[in-house]
């Protein structure tokens, strides 16, 4: 895989499995076979639409068949996808549009009023390809039904090169304006062959995917799935725990890639241990650290499983990983390095630091970031030359502890790092001495302004429905597991905290 191009690697699954099970949305179940088929359909009709190597699709789709087929279709031509979340509000759609220069948009209609609204700032679209049997959208001629070219499969051969773009995937914008992240065929194949490997994915796995396809997280289990030849069964919303629980039952799930809200929400189902969940082998945990006390009860409910610990970005899809058996080991770690990749810590001068320090992580190799699409500033910020090859590498912006053996802890963003009373306070540590206490199912600790101590520590907290959690029972709990200074001088209880489309809390809103 990491040889070839994208869409030339699943072609040669496909052809290899065609009657092997690709994808399972809902009540529709389809094989590889015809999954290459719906790919080449499309192909050819944005082909026909005049979509040419270079140019650039949004992919605006919820997890669904068509948006593999979406995906793969964009990539075939030679052509980068630009995959959206189905929440997206129409004000940064139209700005995706017009930041890209989007020739063409695959969406579907149940999500039109957030389309519909934004065709009349997008006068590079030159078609729009809607999932339905008659779309509607007044009388714009460049919509049409995706249905309409279900029927043409004229066979293409798949152009292009590894270093040609292949996706640019916005971030989530936690610190920002949102940012187009160039990834290469190379980039991505890189780390997709590298994570496939040392997570032993296998080609009989089932992988149950909730995560939003649209985000690299949830895209880089979609495609290794499918470029591997696995069976992806896809849900639409991780907001309904119950569903999700009964989806891994009933498809006899293998894999299950998630977020820390994601598994806050599973344990939080009450009488989990109803649930057969012996089929799942494999979690995966990423976008955040999870806290210790949800990884213990994840064992408990998931007594078959392996706990994988990652950490990444979309600028580099993947930089560190923990395997199962160092867990207990390395508590609060991410791991190490992954392998093709080197990585070093620095200072606020950018200097490089020695083992055991604490400073901002740097990530060099082949699955780095081609830059920010037309950011050049941006980009020149973010990736600077490597000590000794002058190869790019990325500044991460999150800062890291790391052990004499070289193991990885996550300290926090540059931005989130709290000044109070002369002390350096990393609002993680505060929030998983919080997250120990029962009943709590989400927090976030930010600094707020403070005569006397220059910056005060104010605690967000939500909890599971009837707990009777206070705001006493919070600050005693830091009192006993944390230096004074850590110990939050305001709490504030929440019904919900401010995220981010891929699940990470915004610490910025809640400033």
């Amino acid at each position: 895989m990491s040889s070839m191009l994208l869409h030339q690697a699943f072609r040669d699954t496909a052809s290899r499995l065609p009657d092997k099970l690709a994808l399972v949305d809902r009540t529709l179940r389809v094989d590889y076979g015809e999954l290459q088929r719906r790919v080449d359909a499309l192909t050819n009709a944005l082909l026909d639409d005049g979509v040419a190597p270079g140019d650039r699709v949004v992919c605006l789709l919820e997890n669904s068949i068509e948006f593999a087929v979406g995906t793969l279709a964009t990539l075939a031509l030679g052509a980068a996808c630009v995959p959206v979340g189905p929440l997206v509000k129409t004000d940064k759609l139209a700005f995706i549009l017009r930041d890209t220069r989007a020739v063409a948009l695959l969406t579907h209609e149940q999500l039109s009023s957030s389309w519909r609204p934004a065709l009349a700032d997008a006068p590079w679209l030159r078609s729009l390809h809607v999932a339905a049997a008659t779309p509607t959208a007044g009388d714009d001629a460049r919509v049409r039904s995706w249905a309409a070219a279900g029927s043409d499969s004229r066979p293409l051969r798949p152009i292009g090169s590894a270093d040609d773009l292949a996706f640019i995937v916005y971030t989530s914008g936690t610190t920002g304006v949102s940012k187009g992240v160039m990834l290469t065929h190379a980039n991505a194949s890189s780390a997709w062959t590298s994570i496939t490997a040392w997570l032993g994915l296998r080609g009989d796995d089932v992988i149950g995917l909730a995560l939003p396809a649209a985000f690299i997280y949830g895209l880089g289990n979609l495609m290794m799935s499918l470029l591997l030849g696995a069976t992806v069964v896809l849900e639409r919303s991780a907001a309904f725990p119950l569903r999700l629980a009964e989806l891994l039952v009933r498809e006899r799930v293998t894999v299950l890639p998630g977020v820390p809200m994601q598994f806050a929400s599973l344990l939080g189902l009450q009488n989990l241990s109803r649930f057969d969940f012996s089929a799942v082998r494999l979690l995966t945990n990423a976008a955040a650290a999870l806290p210790i006390g949800h990884i213990r009860r994840l064992k408990a409910a998931f007594p078959s499983a392996s706990l994988v610990m990652m950490y990444g970005q979309t600028e580099c899809i993947r930089a560190s990983y923990l395997p199962p058996d160092e867990i207990e080991l390395h508590q609060e770690s991410v791991g190490r390095g992954v392998p093709n990749q080197t990585h070093w810590l620095i200072d606020e001068a950018g200097r490089r630091l020695p083992a055991s320090s604490t400073g901002e992580l740097v990530v060099s190799g082949p699955h780095v970031m081609a830059g920010y699409w037309e950011r050049p500033v941006e980009t020149a910020a973010r990736l600077v030359p490597h000590l000794t090859s002058g190869e790019p590498a990325l500044r991460t912006g999150d800062i890291f502890r790391s052990d004499a053996d070289g193991y990885l802890f996550f300290v926090g963003r540059t931005d989130d790092i709290i000044k109070t009373r002369g002390e350096t306070v990393a609002p993680r540590e505060v929030e998983n001495a919080i997250y120990l206490l029962d009943g709590v199912t989400g927090c976030a600790v930010i600094g707020v302004e403070d005569e006397s101590l220059g910056q005060a520590l104010k605690a967000f907290v939500t909890v599971q429905p009837g707990c009777a959690l206070a705001a006493a029972d919070v600050i005693k709990q830091c009192r006993t597991l944390l230096e004074s200074y850590k110990v939050p001088k305001i709490v504030n209880f929440v019904e919900e905290l401010p995220r981010t489309e891929s699940g990470k809390i915004r610490h910025a809103s809640l400033r």
